[in-house]
C-alpha cells in the first residue's frame, strides 16, 4: 500500500468520523429530550446525568478522531507535499 492510498484512507476516515459525529450532535440536540427519556429508563439515570454523559461522549470522540485521523492525515499530505 502506498503513501498517497494511507492518506486517502486517512482521509476518508476523517470524514466519515466528523460526518457521525455531526449526525450524533444534530440527534442529540434535536431529539436529546427523548434519547435521554429513553435512555434513562433503560439504565435507570437522572436526566442532568445523562446530559453531561452525552457530553462527555462527544468530546471524547471528537478528542479520539482528532488525534486518531486528523493528525495522521495532515502529516502524512505533509510528508507528500
Amino acid at each position: 500500500m502506498s503513501t498517497i492510498e494511507i492518506a486517502n484512507f486517512f482521509g476518508w476516515c476523517l470524514l466519515l468520523n466528523f460526518g457521525l459525529l455531526a449526525f450524533a450532535t444534530t440527534m442529540l440536540v434535536f431529539a436529546g429530550g427523548w434519547a435521554s427519556s429513553l435512555h434513562g429508563k433503560m439504565f435507570h439515570l437522572e436526566q442532568t446525568d445523562l446530559r453531561r454523559d452525552y457530553f462527555n461522549y462527544l468530546a471524547n470522540y471528537k478528542l479520539l478522531i482528532l488525534v486518531f485521523n486528523l493528525v495522521p492525515y495532515v502529516a502524512l499530505r505533509i510528508l507528500l507535499a
